[in-house]
Parts: C-alpha cells; structure tokens; sequence
C-alpha cells in the first residue's frame, strides 16, 4: 500500500477497527493496564514519499535496552492530553520541534504486559529535520518507508515461550533493524486503520 498525505488524511479520519493487535497474544487481558503513556508515530513528508522515524534505545537502560521503538513514555501528572505527551516525549528524546508535527490522529490504547496503557499518536513530520537524540536514552535514530511498514509481505508472525505457554507476536524486519512486540504490534494496528 503506497499512500501520500492526502490518502494518509483521508483514511485516519474513518473510525478504526473494532478489534486492537497487540504484541503478545492476549497481552490485553492479562495486564491491568494502569499506568498511562503515550508514543509519537512520526511520518515524515519527504519529497521521495513517506517515511516513519524510529529510535533504537540504549544498551544501558534497564527496560527494552537496544530495542526499536517510537519516541515516547510515561504520561506526567501535569499532562493534559496524550497528544501533549507524545510531542513532549518525542522533543525530549530526539529534539523533534513541536512546530515540525501536524497531529492527524490517536489509534486505540495498546496494553502491555508490563502494566502500560499506551496511547499512539499519528503525526505528520514536515522537514528539514534536526534532530537531536539524548544520549541516555536513545543509540539511534533511522526511518523506514511507510509502504514497507504497510506491505502484508513484511508482516511476519513469531512465537515465543511466555510463563510456559506458546504466545504470538509481529516481527518486521527492516535493514539491521528488527522491529517486534509492542512496537509493531502499534503497527499493525495502524496498518488495520489505513487498510480498512
């Protein structure tokens, strides 16, 4: 699926699917899901076509060290909205200018297994970038094609053994990049959104 921003605009406006993806099989039913966060998922409006930014976390960190993600965390008291959460997560870790994104949508809570009611938001980048990671949280930053993200064909389902049962998860692998669990389970829901 190749889209441009007036096909991005378009298909975020209609209501998404009933049914959420998550990274684990059934991670929703086993979570409370009480703490409140929010991520950016960061198009860019490149002249060559869309593209979504990534960050790769930290070997040092304690949780998820060295694995993709979008910039983002946990939602702080003084928060209004999980759109403020996001931009400000996302200018904190990458040095992404709040005046760079167009906020186009928010796609349905993800809970993770670790507790997290996670709240994605769709924005739309305009370059020129200059992004500035921090250091302490963030190893790398890189952008894969939007219509990569969205071809069935990258879509591949893995499993592993969790608290001694078979789970499914996503798995997209991009370059050197792998991209899996909650991440691409968020994913794969915005895939869902846009191919509905």
């Amino acid at each position: 699926m190749v889209l441009d921003v007036a096909g991005l605009r378009e298909r975020l406006k209609r209501t998404p699917p009933a049914f959420s993806v998550y990274g684990d099989d059934d991670a929703r039913g086993e979570s409370a899901a009480t703490t409140a966060a929010a991520v950016l998922v960061p198009i860019v409006d490149h002249p060559s076509g869309l593209t979504v930014i990534f960050t790769r976390r930290t070997a040092h960190l304690k949780a998820h060290s060295g694995q993709v993600s979008f910039p983002g965390g946990r939602a702080e008291p003084a928060d209004p909205t999980p759109e403020f959460t996001a931009l400000r997560e996302a200018h904190e870790e990458i040095g992404l200018a709040l005046e760079r994104v167009e906020v186009l949508a928010r796609l349905p809570d993800y809970h993770t297994r670790t507790g997290f009611r996670v709240t994605p938001v769709v924005g739309l980048v305009t370059p020129p970038l200059a992004l500035v990671p921090d250091p302490r949280e963030v190893e790398e930053v890189f952008e894969v094609p939007l219509a990569f993200l969205l071809d069935p064909g990258n879509h591949v389902r893995a499993t592993r053994q969790l608290q001694g049962r078979t789970v499914g998860y996503y798995v997209m692998r991009y370059d050197t990049h792998t991209i899996w669990g909650a991440t691409a389970g968020m994913l794969m829901n915005l895939y869902r959104h846009l191919a509905e």
